[in-house]
């Protein structure tokens, strides 16, 4: 057999199986695996070892003849004691040379690194986990805003970059050193790599007890296909969900407020709304309360006055929203049970999920 030239040879000159096979070898590239894991408050899976200083996601080199799927899958029952099939794919990063900081000895030619999806762990499972002795030296979750500071830096990237193709839900993401080829909004405007609001309070579908302050009113805003408006910070990444507090203009009609603030922040007419119920904060104490609404239109992104910024405007299904925050398990369980029955009774369907986060960056109107 034989095939196409070297590339600094003529087109059309034929060369051997042997040095087309050494030609190859001397281009040959490392194989490693990761798999992301979360806790179900989003939190991400690392281990320690003791040979680094920085923490890693489960994973390790592909085996000769190994497929990074099957190797993936062994890591994670060598390293963690768990045994599990891994199907899903999230990223593939071309790790160069320059972009890892090897030893020269280790000649290191660059490696081709592929994220799988480890889902997402209950405790019953974490409470499985036997870390490998003499190489693991235990688990920990963490933030993803704080992987920067235990991992790697190309590491750090690759997993957060790993972490927002999940959330987008628009399937495997190529990077070049943790960096995406092709970034989506979540990437461009760095979702997560800020700490995430840590709002474990109750929902209560009821209304707001006589003499409790109410310090929030905020809006599940619905586009007609099911998804809802998120607000991101162009600076930060931060998100929140349209709404703010009350101001004496509006009189002590918090849906007065809902309706002035996302008009302020997001240039946001609603249509027909409807009372979810609110959080309780014993911090406070106060009330903060939740509606539903359908959105009517949004208008050219402007600054917030409140705020002094200009939004970045999404719009994600109510899961992927979720996503963006820490509300704690089954505080986000309640708060999305009630967004999705305001949205049974504003008449929207359900989004379909996941799809991609798409941002909102000229007028529209439904």
């Amino acid at each position: 057999m034989t095939t196409t030239s070297a590339p600094d040879e003529l087109p059309g000159v034929a060369i051997r199986e042997a040095a087309y096979g050494k030609l190859r070898a001397s281009a040959a590239l490392w194989a490693g695996t990761g798999v992301l894991i979360t806790n179900r408050r989003g939190q991400v899976l690392l281990q320690r070892v003791g040979y680094r200083p920085t923490r890693l996601l489960p994973g390790g080199a592909v085996d000769q003849g190994e497929s990074p799927a099957r190797g993936a899958a062994r890591e994670l029952e060598e390293e963690l004691g768990i045994a599990a099939t891994v199907t899903s794919g999230l990223a593939v990063d071309w790790v160069s040379p320059a972009g890892r900081a090897a030893h020269p000895a280790m000649r290191f030619p660059g490696e081709l690194l592929h994220v799988f999806d480890g889902g997402v762990w209950d405790d019953e499972r974490i409470a499985a986990v036997r870390p490998a002795p003499g190489e693991i030296d235990g688990i920990e979750f963490a933030e993803p805003a704080a992987l920067p500071s235990l991992m790697s830096p190309g590491d750090a990237r690759r997993t957060l970059s790993a972490l927002r193709a999940r959330i987008n839900g628009a399937g495997p993401v190529l990077l070049e050193d943790g960096i995406p080829i092709a970034p989506t909004v979540l990437d461009r405007v760095g979702v997560l790599r800020t700490a995430r609001a840590c709002h474990h309070l109750p929902f209560h579908p009821g209304p707001v007890p006589v003499g409790l302050t109410v310090r929030q009113s905020w809006v599940w805003a619905f586009a007609p296909d099911g998804r809802v408006l998120v607000l991101l910070s162009a600076d930060t990444g931060a998100p929140c969900l349209p709404g703010g507090t009350p101001e004496p203009e509006d009189g002590g009609d918090l849906l007065a407020t809902a309706v002035r603030e996302c008009r302020e922040e997001a240039t946001a007419e609603l249509g027909d709304t409807h009372y979810l119920g609110y959080l309780s904060d014993p911090s406070g104490p106060c009330a903060r309360v939740r509606y539903a609404a359908a959105l009517a239109s949004l208008g050219e992104a402007a600054v917030d006055p409140a705020t002094g910024q200009t939004y970045v405007r999404v719009l994600a299904t109510p899961e992927q929203a979720l996503e963006f925050f820490d509300w704690g398990p089954s505080e986000s369980a309640a708060q999305l049970a009630a967004a999705h029955r305001g949205r049974v009774m504003l008449g929207i369907p359900e989004a379909v999920h996941p799809r991609p986060v798409t941002e909102i960056t000229r007028p529209i109107a439904w």
